[in-house]
């Protein structure tokens, strides 16, 4: 059993309200091994909601307290993001889950890219960098 993000099973989760239809994760989650999650909605932004991008840095900046996330509209979702990986975190915790599957490019869910100031660049969401730090073994699918 696996959290991949919920965009990548079809569900409409992402920033505007679409989806990031991975076949691969769609597979696994009709053979019921895994758990669709969207940390952005977890962390209580709702679909559809402004786009966000990461400003000064990456997830693991954000952490750091060195780095924050706005949204289109300039309000800062900073608090957002990090409440919502910390809740993966929890529920990642409470199954014992070891493997996730997150969507790349994403502010939140970015492995090896993300967005950082309004285009893709190299970094690491926030979700993908907490679960890092924890030792959870995150792959980012395109």
């Amino acid at each position: 059993m696996f959290i991949v993000s919920a965009c990548l099973v079809g569900l409409s989760t992402r920033y505007d309200g679409s989806s990031s239809s991975s076949p691969l994760a769609t597979q696994f989650l009709m053979k019921g091994e895994a758990i669709p999650l969207c940390p952005e909605q977890l962390g209580g932004l709702p679909t559809p909601r402004p786009g966000c991008t990461l400003i000064g840095g990456d997830g693991f900046d954000i952490l750091r307290g060195g780095a924050k996330a706005v949204n289109r509209n300039g309000e800062d979702v900073t608090q957002k993001l990090i409440s919502g990986a910390n809740e993966v975190l929890r529920i990642i915790r409470a199954i014992g889950v070891r493997r996730v599957y997150l969507k790349e490019g994403s502010p939140s869910c970015g492995v090896e890219h993300t967005d950082r100031g309004w285009s893709k660049g190299e970094g690491t969401g926030v979700t993908a960098a907490l679960l890092l730090g924890k030792g959870v073994e995150v792959i980012g699918v395109p």
